[in-house]
């Protein structure tokens, strides 16, 4: 049986452009080379190497909404 693993979303504002991957505060036992996400174009990326969705917001407000 093959098991499909559930990407993470990260929510991005302007303020913490250029953003990376691994984000910030990753744990290093879990890291990949760091590879930068291209946010200025459009408003969600994924990190080529985990998967790893970025999207852009207005604001963190824990809530889904973004833009």
């Amino acid at each position: 049986m093959k098991q499909t693993k559930q990407q993470a979303v990260i929510e991005v504002t302007k303020d913490q452009l250029p953003m990376h991957c691994p984000a910030p505060g990753s744990a290093l036992w879990d890291s990949h080379p760091r590879v930068f996400i291209p946010l200025d174009d459009t408003p969600e990326a994924s990190c080529s190497y985990c998967g790893t969705v970025y999207k852009l917001v207005d604001h963190k407000d824990g809530s889904a909404s973004s833009n």
